[in-house]
């Protein structure tokens, strides 16, 4: 394995099999960063979404998925000059991913790639782990989705430039925390399919004091119709619109979809739509 691979698989300290897949998926991310850092794929995009959060600023649950947002609209946009560049990196380190193209439906303004890889042989390039079939079987997938927005509303404040060090130094664009927190309100109130991890930094946003960006909310909210009154979206309608949605959330299956993602799930415990309510107060 890579030396660098190594060294970053060292910081996780993993135990089991999971550990492992899960730490894994993030060095593949962070490669994937490096390489579209260095295709100066940061000219026209921004990194936002959970896993921005977790790289960026250290949430503590693991991420799946790689989300971007270009910074002007441009619906001609594609992934597909970034893919080869993508392989070549992984390629570079020692892990055998390859970037496939996702078809998109015919509206979406949404462009996507599965970054795959086969879970059993990455667990075999791993040195010293003892047996890497354990818990996997050998056709599992692991697998990261990379998507970019190619006609989003556009957020209130500038894009920050950070650097990130691992496996080399880089430097990428990244939404700031308040428009972070927008798209992430966007997602616990628009998600069709329920995600226990949204609420899951809803609540980690909430413990950091970050005030959202309302007008950058309220263009995505206008774009994906669930909010269509004349005036401006306020912090009294959000929390209005928060607090009917923590009551019809399923709170069982939301706790069994990020468990898997945090290290102690006894922080779930308290889960409820009084919890959550609590919070807007």
């Amino acid at each position: 394995m890579n030396d660098a691979i190594k060294g970053m698989l060292a910081t996780y300290n993993c135990q089991t099999p999971s550990d492992y897949k899960n730490a894994l998926k993030e060095i593949i991310q962070e490669v994937a960063l490096l390489s579209l850092s260095r295709q100066d794929f940061f000219k026209n995009a921004a990194f936002y979404g959970g896993t921005a959060i977790r790289i960026a600023h250290k949430l503590d649950r693991f991420s799946e998925d790689l989300d971007f947002t270009l910074l002007k609209p441009d619906k001609s946009f594609k992934l597909d000059p970034y893919l080869k560049g993508l392989e070549q990196e992984f390629h570079s380190y020692g892990l055998t991913v390859s970037a496939t193209k996702i078809e998109k439906e015919k509206d979406s303004v949404v462009d996507s790639a599965f970054l795959k890889g086969n879970t059993l042989l990455l667990m075999m390039q791993i040195e010293g782990l003892e047996d890497p079939s354990s818990g996997t079987n050998k056709n599992e997938v692991l697998k990261v989705k990379f998507e970019i927005d190619t006609d989003p509303p556009l957020p209130s404040g500038e894009t920050q430039k950070l650097f990130h060090n691992n496996p080399i130094p880089f430097e990428y664009a990244i939404l700031k925390l308040p428009s972070l927190y927008a798209g992430k309100l966007h997602a616990v109130l628009c998600r069709k399919r329920l995600k226990g991890r949204d609420f899951y930094d809803f609540a980690w946003y909430r413990k950091k004091g970050i005030t959202p960006d309302l007008p950058y909310l309220e263009a995505k909210l206008r774009e994906s119709g669930h909010y269509t009154e004349k005036t401006p979206l306020t912090q009294d309608n959000l929390n209005n619109l928060l607090k009917k949605k923590f009551e019809d959330v399923d709170w069982e299956m939301a706790k069994r979809d990020v468990a898997p993602f945090i290290k102690d799930p006894f922080a779930l415990k308290p889960w409820s739509k009084d919890y959550f309510i609590a919070m807007l107060r």
